[in-house]
C-alpha cells in the first residue's frame, strides 16, 4: 500500500477567496498525517446532492443535530473559528432542511422551509444575521419551491412558482427588490417548468422547458434582453434526457428513447438548428475535454455494450474511442472527470474488475490507470473529484470498506490516504470539496454514522515543516 505523497505538485494556486482566474503556479499538498473529525453529521440526500458549498468565509453545509434538526452550518475546517450552527432558521427539532447550496460570488444561496413561508429562497454571507430569506415568491405556507439554482454573471438564476405565473424562470441579486421574473414562457398560471439550466458564457443561459405537457423544448436565453428563443422541440413522451453539456461553444444533448427507440446524440452551436451526430441504445456521463465531448454509450443495436465514445461535434467525428471490454457486455464507463489534459473514469475490462482508467483522447492512450486490487474483484472507485490539480476518490482495497485515495495523474501516482483518518473504522469517503486550506469529505465512523472531516490541504509554502 502506498503511503507517501511527496509528489503532490503541479496544480494552480487559488487564494482563500478563490478568485476566478488565479493562475499562479504553486504546488498544493496534504499538510498533515491526520484528517480532523469535525463531530457533525452532514445531510447527504444523495452522493451528488448539493449539500455543501465552499465560500471565502468557510464551508457552508447542511448539518443535522438532534436539538435543531437540519439547518445551515459553517466550518473553517482544521483551523480558525471552528464548526458551528450558522443559524437556526426554524426553531425546534424539525429544522429548515436546506437544499441546493449554490455559491454566487461571496454568498451562498439555497432553498429552505419554514412554517410561515413554505419552501423559499434563502441566502447567506457567512454571518447569522446575513443568513436570511431572499423573497417570499408564493405568499403563505405553500412556498415557491426554488430549484435548479445556477450562477451566471454574478446573479442567481432558478426556477420557482407563484400564483400569477405558475412555475417559470427567475433571477436574483440577493435582495427582494432584485428578485425578478426573467421570462414567462407559458403566460398565466400554467407552468413551462424550466429545468436543467446550463450557463453558456456570461450572456446566455440554455435550459429545457415544457409546452403544456405536449412538448419538451430546448431554449436559449439572452440574459441581457431576457429574450428566449426556441432551439429544438421534441414530443414530451420522447423528451430530452438529463442536462445538456457545453463544450466550448457547442451544446450537446440527448433526445428520444421512448418505447424502446434509440436515442439521438445532438449538437447545436450558438442556437443554430441542432444536428444529429449518431443514434445509440443508451448514452451516459457526458463531459468535455480540449474541445471534444467524451461519453459512455452503447451503439444502436449493440445491447448492453457500453463503452467510451468521443465527438468533435460532427457525425464523422463521433466514434467509439476504445473497446475496453470486447464483446456485448461492455466495460460500463462511469464517473467521467477531467484532470488537466487527461480524462479519468471507472470501467471493468473483464480482467481487473472496476478500476480507474485514464485517456488522453486517443485509442492508444486509453489505458488502465491503476490496478488497485489485483484480480477480477476490483477496487470499485467512486466519488471521483478533481480539485487543485489532484484527483480524490474512494476505493475499497478489501471489498468491504472504502478508503480515501488521491492521484496527481502521473503513472504510478495513486496513493492511499487511509492512514489520514484517525479512526481505523472510518470508511466510505465521499463528498470531496475544497474550502480555504482544507479538503473536506464525509466518512462513516465505527458506529456507522457519517461525519464531516477536514484534511489540511494547502499551497506548498503554507504547509510548513509538517508537510510530507
Amino acid at each position: 500500500m502506498l503511503v507517501a505523497v511527496p509528489w503532490l505538485v503541479g496544480c494552480s494556486y487559488v487564494p482563500e477567496d478563490e478568485a476566478v482566474g488565479a493562475q499562479a503556479v504553486v504546488p498544493w499538498e496534504v499538510c498533515s498525517a491526520d484528517a480532523v473529525a469535525l463531530g457533525v453529521s452532514p445531510v447527504e440526500p444523495s452522493e451528488r446532492s448539493r449539500s455543501m458549498a465552499a465560500a471565502p468565509w468557510g464551508l457552508l453545509f447542511v448539518g443535522d443535530a438532534p436539538p435543531t434538526g437540519r439547518e445551515p452550518w459553517v466550518s473553517s475546517g482544521s483551523h480558525g473559528a471552528g464548526t458551528f450552527l450558522l443559524r437556526e432558521l426554524v426553531p425546534g427539532p424539525e429544522g429548515s432542511d436546506p437544499m441546493d447550496l449554490t455559491r454566487v460570488g461571496d454568498r451562498v444561496f439555497f432553498s429552505a422551509t419554514d412554517p410561515v413561508h413554505g419552501r423559499e429562497l434563502f441566502v447567506s454571507d457567512g454571518s447569522p444575521e446575513g443568513t436570511r430569506l431572499v423573497a417570499d415568491l408564493w405568499p403563505g405556507e405553500e412556498g415557491s419551491f426554488p430549484e435548479g439554482l445556477t450562477a451566471l454573471g454574478g446573479l442567481l438564476y432558478f426556477t420557482a412558482g407563484d400564483p400569477e405565473h405558475g412555475r417559470e424562470l427567475w433571477r436574483t441579486d440577493g435582495t427582494q427588490e432584485g428578485t425578478v421574473l426573467v421570462v414567462d414562457l407559458d403566460e398565466g398560471p400554467e407552468d413551462s417548468a424550466p429545468d436543467q439550466l446550463v450557463p453558456e458564457g456570461e450572456g446566455v443561459l440554455d435550459f429545457l422547458a415544457q409546452d403544456r405537457g405536449f412538448s419538451t423544448r430546448l431554449m436559449r436565453l439572452d440574459v441581457r434582453t431576457r429574450h428566449a428563443t426556441e432551439v429544438f422541440r421534441v414530443p414530451s413522451e420522447r423528451g430530452i434526457q438529463g442536462r445538456p453539456t457545453l463544450v466550448g461553444r457547442r451544446l450537446f444533448f440527448v433526445a428520444g428513447g421512448a418505447h424502446g427507440e434509440p436515442v439521438s446524440l445532438m449538437v447545436t452551436t450558438g442556437g443554430a438548428p441542432p444536428v444529429v451526430l449518431a443514434r445509440f441504445d443508451e448514452v451516459r456521463s457526458m463531459v468535455g475535454m480540449r474541445g471534444r465531448l467524451y461519453f459512455a454509450a452503447s451503439a444502436h443495436g449493440a445491447g448492453g455494450d457500453l463503452e467510451l465514445w468521443t465527438s468533435d461535434g460532427s457525425p464523422q467525428g463521433t466514434r467509439r474511442l476504445r473497446d475496453v471490454r470486447p464483446g456485448r457486455e461492455g466495460s460500463g464507463p462511469e464517473q467521467l472527470v477531467v484532470l488537466g489534459s487527461q480524462l479519468f473514469f471507472v470501467a471493468d475490462d473483464g480482467v481487473h474488475g472496476m478500476e480507474p482508467w485514464v485517456s488522453d483522447g486517443t485509442e492508444g492512450g486509453t489505458l488502465l490507470y491503476a490496478d488497485l486490487v489485483p484480480g477480477e474483484q476490483g477496487s470499485a472507485p467512486r466519488s471521483l473529484t478533481v480539485t487543485q490539480g489532484l484527483l480524490f476518490f474512494g476505493a475499497t482495497p478489501d471489498g468491504a470498506t472504502y478508503a480515501p485515495w488521491v492521484t496527481n495523474g502521473l503513472p504510478g501516482g495513486a496513493a492511499s490516504l487511509d492512514f489520514l483518518v484517525p479512526n481505523a473504522a472510518a470508511s466510505d469517503p465521499r463528498g470531496f470539496i475544497r474550502s480555504g486550506w482544507d479538503l473536506f469529505f464525509t466518512a462513516t465512523d465505527a458506529q456507522g454514522g457519517r461525519q464531516l472531516h477536514a484534511l489540511p490541504f494547502r499551497p506548498e509554502p503554507a504547509c510548513g515543516p509538517r508537510a510530507f
